[in-house]
């Protein structure tokens, strides 16, 4: 029985979420559309961004795993990897804004390397060992706390930063701040 219902929620849950979870997942859209964003601080962004078919604007909420003060810079995760259609729209078109803590900013993007990920997300276990876990497991990519668990889960998904345009952070490759991969 178990079974069956773990390969039911997987086959629902692989193409994103739908329904009641769908929209229990836009909720914090519209806490910042009331200017309550800033009740998230860092650990979460609301992403602007420009559908690549309809050209309207869409806007999602993501929960950023590393925040650097320094740089400005936001790491989130794309848990469905390139099928996620905010990771795919900004993959055509760069976001055109983001809103974090109280911050509103035009954003440069990259999209991280493997390695990368992989040392953003070991950062973030070590801190949130049962968040990654649970995560993990909806996934359906558990994690059993090895580095080959962990680098299994990162091939599955994808990581993108976004910094304010007028923060000069680490210098970066400008094709890789402009949208390309």
């Amino acid at each position: 029985m178990r079974g069956r219902l773990t390969n039911l929620f997987r086959s629902r849950f692989e193409s994103g979420p739908r329904g009641l979870l769908r929209y229990s997942f836009r909720l914090p859209v519209y806490l910042y559309h009331l200017e309550l964003g800033w009740i998230f601080g860092h650990r979460c962004l609301m992403l602007t961004h420009q559908g690549r078919k309809s050209g309207l604007l869409r806007q999602t909420v993501l929960e950023v795993v590393s925040h650097d003060p320094v740089a400005g810079e936001s790491f989130v995760v794309s848990a469905w990897g390139e099928k996620a259609q905010w990771y795919r729209n900004i993959s055509e078109s760069p976001a055109l804004e983001v809103q974090t803590a109280r911050e509103r900013y035009v954003p440069l993007q990259r999209f991280l390397t493997t390695e990368e990920s992989y040392a953003v997300l070991a950062a973030y276990e070590h801190v949130h060992p049962y968040a990654i876990r649970a995560f993990a497991r909806l996934l359906s990519r558990p994690l059993d706390g090895s580095e080959a668990a962990l680098r299994t889960f990162v091939e599955g998904v994808r990581l993108v930063a976004f910094r304010p345009r007028d923060v000069r952070g680490p210098a970066r490759r400008e094709s890789s701040e402009t949208g390309g991969v």
